[in-house]
């Protein structure tokens, strides 16, 4: 029989997880893509607002969009993420190269389209979300965990275990 040591820390914006057979994980930060992956024609669910806000105390959340519906901003006014406005014309680069600022060993990407397939390349773990709006197949490629919707992204970052059961090699 094999010991297995499994090991959840949250600490101040940060969260520690000890996947067994795969890696141990130190998160400052999850980066959220905005439209298809949040938000389903430009409009976020309100359970899933609350759930972020929830997240946001226990980890550093930024939300990345070109801001294609014009709204993502007043989305979040009052909650504690930070939003970052990605240009139109290079935005698959400019999600990279923003999870390679923040650290991209401590960072979490969750996205669901071609132009977030670059950015849940470098992070240290990737989620695609399948969603309503579909996923493609770059993202699904470039994720280590595919869930059928934003809510069970956020809970599984919110309830480790779930990482340790889907990851873990032994």
């Amino acid at each position: 029989m094999v010991s297995i040591d499994i090991k959840i820390v949250w600490g101040s914006s940060m969260l520690n997880v000890n996947i067994p057979g795969f890696k141990n994980f130190e998160f400052e930060n999850i980066v959220f893509d905005f439209n298809g992956t949040l938000a389903k024609d430009g409009k976020v669910d309100v359970e899933l607002l609350k759930l972020i806000r929830k997240l946001s105390e226990k980890i550093n959340v930024y939300v990345l969009s070109a801001d294609t519906y014009g709204n993502v901003r007043s989305t979040f006014s009052e909650e504690p993420v930070k939003v970052i406005i990605t240009s139109k014309e290079n935005g698959t680069l400019d999600k990279m190269n923003f999870i390679n600022e923040i650290g991209n060993s401590s960072t979490i990407a969750v996205g669901n389209g071609r132009i977030d397939s670059k950015m849940l390349e470098v992070a240290a773990l990737s989620i695609a979300i399948l969603g309503d709006e579909g996923a493609a197949r770059l993202a699904i490629l470039a994720s280590d965990i595919i869930v059928k919707n934003p809510i069970d992204a956020v809970e599984l970052l919110l309830n480790p275990n779930r990482l340790i059961a889907t990851l873990r090699s032994y």
